[in-house]
């Protein structure tokens, strides 16, 4: 009896060690994602900053980072974007899990968590679906103030306005959650 425990036992640790497994590869494949669109985005956007000045580079976050967001989605054969509790676009708008987890960093953030750390997974169902949801919280950077910071000058400012009326995405300084990347895998 006692080596037909063992035997049962023995049995379950590769089933159990595999559901332990999956949900570090699916944080992994989110975290690969996200380095994918976060490395095109910041290297396009600095690229247009360099070549073309902040009113130009608008542009950037406008219509090359949506259509960045999709081939990156396409790429990796999940939901990537990006979305704030101050968001510009409102295709960016958070949903009510991406909500909470943005004030959660903001409340671990006040607790003294470096912003560029702070991550959130979770399994979840999303229209009677099993998902991975993943979310990496975005520092606000030196190239992210000339559009989104306390004092955004008039041609940027008028141009800001001009795209986006309903605009949510000022008033940041170096240091504080810019937003975050946010993640979604469909769970076969």
């Amino acid at each position: 009896m006692k080596k037909l425990s063992l035997l049962f036992i023995a049995a379950l640790i590769p089933f159990n060690h595999a559901l332990a497994v999956e949900p570090e590869q699916l944080t992994q494949n989110s975290r690969a994602a996200v380095k994918a669109l976060g490395g095109e985005l910041k290297a396009t956007l600095q690229a247009s900053m360099k070549a073309n000045g902040p009113v130009d580079s608008i542009t950037v976050c406008n219509i090359d980072a949506p259509n960045i967001a999709k081939k990156v989605s396409t790429d990796k054969g999940m939901k990537v974007a990006r979305t704030s509790l101050k968001f510009r676009n409102e295709t960016n708008q958070p949903d009510a899990w991406e909500k909470a987890v943005l004030e959660q960093f903001q409340q671990r953030k006040e607790k003294g968590e470096a912003v560029k750390t702070l991550e959130y997974s979770e399994l979840s169902s999303v229209d009677g679906k099993k998902v991975f949801r993943y979310m990496k919280a975005i520092p606000t950077g030196d190239v992210c103030l000339a559009c989104h910071g306390e004092n955004i000058k008039e041609p940027v400012s008028a141009k800001i306005n001009s795209l986006y009326p309903d605009d949510k995405a000022t008033g940041f300084n170096k240091g504080d959650i810019r937003g975050a990347f946010t993640v979604t895998q469909t769970i076969n």
